[in-house]
C-alpha cells in the first residue's frame, strides 16, 4: 500500500463519523417531523445500549443476554427523580392510587438530581461489578454466563411488576411533566432531547473505540480468542472481563435514563427478556465485531419495527426472524462485515 492511500485510509474513518454526526445534528431535526425524530431519538437510545454489548460480546465474547436489567436502572433512577420533580413534596401519583402514605426512604435520595444522574451510571456499573466478580472468578463463560444474565432480566422483571407501591408495578413509571425545567412535551424540549441523546451516542462511540484501540483492548480481543492463553500468559481474564461488563452495564443505565424523558415511559415490559434478546438480534444483524455495527444494527432494527409494525403488524415478528436467519446465512458478521468485504474485494481489484 502506497503512502497516499495509507493517508486516505486513515481518514476514512474521521470522514465518515463527521458526515454522520452532520446528518444526525444538522440534517434530522430540520428534515424530520416532531414525532419521527422523536422515534429517531429513541431508536439512538437502544443504539447506546447495542454499543455495550458490541463491546461486551463482540470485542470480549460475552455474550449477555440480560442487558434490559441495566437499562432498566438507569431508567428507573432517572424517572424516580422526574417523578418526585413532578410531585413538587408529595408523594407520586402512582403511590396516591397504590395507597401508599409516607415516601419509602428508597425514593428520598432520588430527589437530588445529583445524586439521580450518579445512580445512572454507578447502579448498573456496580451490579455488573458485582455479578462479574462472582461469575467470571469462578470461569463461567458462554452458554452458561448468558442464560445468568438472562434468568436476572427476567428476576428483575417478576421484582418491579410485584412492588406496585414502590415501583409502580406492571405500569411502571410514566406521566411526566418536567425535566429539569422544561416541559418534557414541547416540541423545543423533545428537539433538545434528541441532540443530547446524539451527541452522548457520539461520545459513548469514541470512547469505546478509543478503549478497543488501546493496550485494555487488545488485552480484551485477547481474552476473547483465548481466556486459557491469557491466563497463562500472567493476566488476569476475570478482572479484564468484569471491568468491560461494568463498562457495558454502564452504557445501558446512560440509555436507561435518556429513554424516560424522550418516550416518557419506563416499565418491566421494556427490560425483561425479550426486549434483552431483541437488542441482542439488533447487534447481531449489524455485526457484533464492529461497534459501528452494532449501533447501526439498533438503528435499523429500531426502523424496520416501526415500518412494519405500522405496514403489516401481524406479521413484525416473522420479519424479525426471517430478517436475522437470513443476516445469518449471508453474512454471518453482519451487515458490517458484509460492507468491510466489499471495500476489501474492491481494494483488491484495483
Amino acid at each position: 500500500m502506497t503512502a497516499p492511500e495509507r493517508s486516505v485510509r486513515r481518514w476514512q474513518g474521521p470522514a465518515v463519523f463527521t458526515a454522520v454526526a452532520v446528518l444526525a445534528l444538522v440534517a434530522a431535526p430540520l428534515l424530520l417531523e416532531p414525532f419521527r425524530l422523536g422515534l429517531l431519538a429513541k431508536y439512538l437510545c437502544y443504539a447506546i445500549v447495542a454499543l455495550g454489548i458490541g463491546l461486551a460480546w463482540g470485542q470480549g465474547g460475552m455474550l449477555t443476554l440480560g442487558q434490559g436489567v441495566f437499562f432498566g436502572l438507569g431508567g428507573y433512577a432517572m424517572g424516580m427523580y422526574l417523578k418526585l420533580n413532578d410531585a413538587a413534596g408529595d408523594l407520586p401519583d402512582f403511590m396516591v392510587w397504590s395507597g401508599v402514605e409516607k415516601l419509602p426512604a428508597l425514593w428520598t435520595p432520588f430527589g437530588n438530581p445529583v445524586f439521580a444522574l450518579a445512580m445512572v451510571v454507578v447502579l448498573p456499573a456496580a451490579v455488573a461489578l458485582l455479578l462479574g466478580a462472582l461469575v467470571f472468578r469462578q470461569r463461567v463463560r458462554g452458554a452458561y454466563f448468558a442464560i445468568l444474565t438472562q434468568a436476572l432480566a427476567a428476576a428483575l422483571v417478576i421484582l418491579l411488576v410485584g412492588q406496585q407501591g414502590l415501583t409502580g408495578g406492571t405500569n411502571g413509571l410514566t406521566n411526566f411533566f418536567d425535566f429539569f425545567g422544561r416541559d418534557v412535551a414541547a416540541d423545543e424540549t423533545q428537539r433538545g432531547l434528541y441532540l443530547l441523546v446524539a451527541v452522548v451516542l457520539g461520545a459513548l462511540y469514541l470512547g469505546a473505540r478509543q478503549l478497543v484501540r488501546s493496550r485494555f483492548g487488545r488485552l480484551l480481543l485477547a481474552v476473547r480468542d483465548g481466556e486459557d492463553r491469557v491466563r497463562f500468559l500472567g493476566y488476569n481474564p476475570a478482572t479484564v472481563k468484569t471491568l468491560t461488563f461494568a463498562v457495558s452495564a454502564g452504557m445501558a443505565g446512560i440509555a436507561g435514563a435518556l429513554f424516560v424523558p424522550v418516550v416518557g415511559i419506563i416499565s418491566p415490559a421494556l427490560l425483561g427478556v425479550v426486549p434483552s434478546l431483541e437488542l441482542v438480534v439488533a447487534v447481531a444483524v449489524g455485526g457484533r465485531f464492529a461497534l459501528a455495527g452494532a449501533v447501526l444494527g439498533a438503528v435499523v432494527m429500531g426502523y424496520a419495527r416501526t415500518y412494519f409494525s405500522e405496514e403489516l403488524p401481524d406479521a413484525w415478528l416473522y420479519l424479525q426472524g426471517a430478517l436475522f436467519v437470513l443476516v445469518m446465512a449471508l453474512a454471518p458478521k453482519g451487515i458490517a462485515g458484509l460492507a468491510a468485504n466489499l471495500v476489501r474485494r474492491r481494494e483488491a481489484r484495483a
